[in-house]
């Protein structure tokens, strides 16, 4: 196919771009002009096979002994510092992690949440950094004083937003299972780039660019990442960032005490509640009463490879693995990357599986979660019978899965905006391998910020309405309770038993369906890592079926239109990346929707 025929791809009836809530498109992207271009074009490039022709479409990297892939050259740079100083892949996440939360604060950082997934020999874990919500939280905080839900744009930013961050608690945790350099080893890169300065990335000049009106009532955010003019940092500018510095230095001597119940829980608790927006109670009790979860991960199998996530309060594992245990009826065939069949059964499948996310899943310490009655076989089989190969099924319903017949009954969470993100992968010498996804929520999490770090706005995965239909909400607020996920961090083994392969993405609850169509593009589509992370990508939420904008997979809208498609077009800030194993080593691939890169030995 001509290049002029991909990128001017014919549009057939019913197609046109997503018409998005109000401020929803501006939010769900940091990137625009020039950039999002570059990043479109190298899409276009991966998916039309020219890559050879034009160079790499994605961030791609080949190592024999070990390898580190993250959203950031400096954070994959520290984290492949301390895998070359013998440490484990854990070692090498927190590191990378510590990074992040310097260089990519609008996506992820130490005032958040993560889950880790880990496979060290014989051991396979799952940890659990979700925040949890103040004691102040409570069913109807998000609702107005005419009991309507309020909307996102009001209550985004500010203390009202702020759960209790998990991410230094379960990075502790795991380090304590599966570390070997020293836990204060571990913050000497971010600590060293911190106080020496680093460069701007794009993405985060971008995001300050768009948000720098939105922020002129946190001095906060304008003190840290603005001039004095008001101008935001530029790509390339040195930002140096002392108070996270000084943090660091705390948690790396003390620990997480340091962060949970030292000055730095005071620092928390005072910016919440004295917070400039939405200012709420928030005590350093909250903090102190945090703790991280270890699981046993939840695995399944697609044809004969075992994938493993973590189990609920996120919702991804369970989806992601619904999704594809209902494409797994299907033959491989069907589900070529970029075909009219595949975005047809995966669309189907999707839709099926997040119907019953909407209505099933929760933090299971307050609800009963059905999680091995959505993964049943004999449910499954039920589901997918609903999938005609010809024919689009419109909007789903949840279904009745094993064994929840006559439990507590609940309602379909109305959607809501979701943003937000990020995720690496590591492998070390010693074959540990770490799949780990974080966030702060939306972008800039509260803009609040305490010890040079910004805090989470991650209260607002909670539904907004506690009750619809007459019925309770699962992932309705509660004090304590962990907001419901979209992060679905996953290690795959191949029919051998080995590793092959740890993948994962940000995006919100787009998170699923990108985890999904890469699993799929590696295991049905043979494709390498950086060519699952650079595919074209498609979702659907139990709606429209969304296509990426200015890639080949706008060819195949028409057809997709007759089997009775509502067909959207719309740009994906994707940012799927992962390592997989190979003959002789590994391959690390990354989405070049963002700015992530593999580097490996």
């Amino acid at each position: 196919m001509a290049e002029a025929s991909i990128i001017q791809a014919a549009r057939g009836p019913g197609v046109r771009r997503w018409a998005q809530p109000t401020g929803y498109a501006s939010l769900a992207r940091t990137f625009h002009g020039q950039a999002r271009m570059r990043r479109l074009l190298a899409v276009f490039v991966a998916a039309a096979g020219l890559s050879g022709i034009l160079g790499a479409a994605a961030h791609a990297q080949a190592a024999q002994r070990h390898m580190i892939v993250a959203a950031e050259r400096d954070a994959a740079e520290a984290g492949r510092a301390i895998l070359r100083a013998g440490g484990s892949a854990v070692d090498a996440a927190i590191a990378a992690q510590l990074v992040l939360t310097l260089v990519e604060p609008q996506s992820s950082g130490i005032g958040g949440g993560a889950y880790i997934v880990v496979s060290d020999g014989e051991r396979l874990a799952a940890y659990d950094g979700r925040e949890t919500a103040p004691a102040s939280a409570g069913p109807n905080m998000y609702l107005g004083a005419d009991g309507r839900p309020r909307g996102f744009g009001e209550v985004r930013f500010g203390g009202i937003s702020v759960g209790v961050p998990g991410t230094v608690a379960v990075m502790a945790m795991a380090h304590q299972a599966h570390g070997r350099l020293a836990w204060s080893r571990l913050f000497e890169p971010a600590i060293e780039l911190a106080e020496r300065g680093f460069s701007v990335p794009e993405r985060l000049a971008d995001g300050l660019e768009q948000a720098r009106e939105r922020f002129a009532a946190f001095p906060d955010m304008r003190e840290n990442f603005y001039h004095p003019d008001g101008s935001p940092y530029r790509a390339g500018e040195t930002m140096r960032n002392p108070a996270y510095a000084a943090a660091l230095r705390r948690i790396a001597a003390a620990g997480p005490d340091a962060f949970y119940r030292g000055d730095i829980a005071g620092e928390i608790a005072a910016a919440v509640m004295s917070a400039p927006v939405n200012p709420v109670a928030f005590t350093r009790a909250d903090l102190a009463g945090y703790e991280p979860k270890q699981y046993p991960a939840l695995c399944g199998y697609y044809r004969a490879y075992r994938l493993c996530s973590a189990p609920p309060s996120t919702s991804g594992g369970v989806t992601v693995l619904q999704i594809l245990g209902v494409l797994q009826r299907f033959p491989s065939e069907l589900l070529a990357p970029g075909t009219a069949s595949s975005v047809h059964l995966i669309s189907e499948a999707s839709r099926l599986a997040y119907a019953d996310r909407d209505r099933w899943l929760g933090d299971p310490d307050f609800i009963e979660v059905p999680a091995a009655g959505l993964l049943d076989s004999g449910y499954l089989n039920l589901r997918a019978a609903l999938i005609r190969t010809d024919r689009a099924m419109g909007m789903a319903e949840a279904g009745m899965p094993h064994g929840q017949r006559g439990l507590l009954d609940y309602a379909p969470m109305p959607q809501q905006p979701s943003f937000g993100t990020s995720h690496l992968a590591a492998v070390d010498g010693r074959g540990q391998v770490v799949s780990m996804t974080m966030t702060i929520q939306a972008a800039f999490g509260a803009a609040i910020i305490a010890g040079g770090f910004i805090l989470n706005n991650e209260l607002t995965d909670f539904s907004f309405q506690p009750t619809a239909r007459g019925r309770p909400v699962a992932n309705a607020a509660a004090a304590g309770k962990r907001p419901l996920s979209s992060m679905s961090p996953f290690i795959v083994f191949a029919p051998d038993g080995q590793f092959y392969a740890a993948l994962g993405s940000p995006g919100g609850r787009q998170i699923i369906a990108y985890v999904a169509q890469g699993l799929s593009a590696l295991i049905d589509g043979d494709l390498s890592m950086s060519r699952a992370a650079a595919n074209p990508r498609h979702v659907n939420l139990n709606g429209p079926t969304v296509l990426e904008e200015g890639t080949p997979l706008e060819d195949i809208a028409p057809a997709l239109t007759a089997m009775g498609h509502q067909i959207r077009l719309d740009g994906f800030d994707s940012g799927v990346n992962g390592i997989r194993r190979v003959a002789g080593g590994y391959e690390g691939g990354a989405d070049p929707r963002r700015s992530g890169v593999a580097l490996g030995d």
